[in-house]
């Protein structure tokens, strides 16, 4: 059918009637799924990263502190830990935004599975997939 015949069936009154529209949508949701799943799972170790490298400049900041309170030879370490903490910042601007586009995927992948339960629950009651396809 090509791309026409996608259109078709995703469209209303098209000749695929519902039940291939409804066929039509659960292999899109299908799709997604797996996709949004994986880019949830980057997202959630960016985020680890982000996190660890966020302590890890914190550390750098106090050892740089108590490096420069230590010295005999006054050595001006202000504009690094000024730099670092600048850095910090950064990096939990950055992770805020990974987190509200977390928050996002999640809910997207929480109405893709819940549209597939509706979906595959209006194609039984509507008696079944067609032949040929297994239920999933």
């Amino acid at each position: 059918r090509g791309v026409g015949g996608a259109k078709m069936a995703a469209g209303s009154g098209g000749g695929g009637g519902p039940g291939a529209r409804e066929l039509f949508a659960e292999g899109l949701l299908q799709f997604l799924r797996p996709a949004v799943r994986q880019l949830d799972g980057h997202v959630h170790a960016v985020r680890e990263s982000q996190v660890e490298l966020r302590e890890h400049i914190d550390s750098l900041a106090t050892e740089l502190c108590r490096i420069n309170e230590d010295q005999k030879v006054a050595l001006d370490l202000d504009p690094y830990v000024k730099k670092l903490l600048n850095a910090r910042r950064r990096v939990v601007l950055v992770n805020n935004i990974l987190q509200n586009a977390q928050e996002r995927l999640r809910r997207l992948n929480h109405s893709v599975a819940k549209e597939t339960v509706r979906r595959k629950a209006m194609l039984e009651a509507a008696g079944g997939y067609p032949q040929g396809l297994p239920g999933k």
